[in-house]
């Protein structure tokens, strides 16, 4: 892959590297969808969404701690898809 562990919260803001990202991302979530869709579904708001923490939780109706942690799980697991980094997925 082209990423070298992509930071979520700063996502590139010129167009043509910030659509790739996005991109890979987008397809990264949909894995994240298939077992984890609490998870994906905050990465989404808080990405796509530009959400934050606060406005995440009321969103999803959860606790600002469950967000965070979620939050956090989230991006390590995207950010080794992206990396390609998973052993044989």
């Amino acid at each position: 892959g082209v990423f070298h562990h992509p930071n979520l919260d700063e996502i590139p803001t010129s167009d043509s590297e910030r659509a790739s990202v996005l991109i890979a991302l987008d397809e990264a979530l949909n894995r994240l969808t298939e077992f984890d869709s609490r998870r994906a579904r905050i990465v989404e708001l808080r990405v796509f969404g530009g959400l934050s923490v606060e406005e995440t939780t009321h969103a999803l109706g959860l606790s600002p701690r469950s967000v965070i942690r979620d939050w956090n799980v989230a991006k390590a697991w995207l950010m080794r898809e992206l990396s390609g980094e998973n052993p044989s997925a």
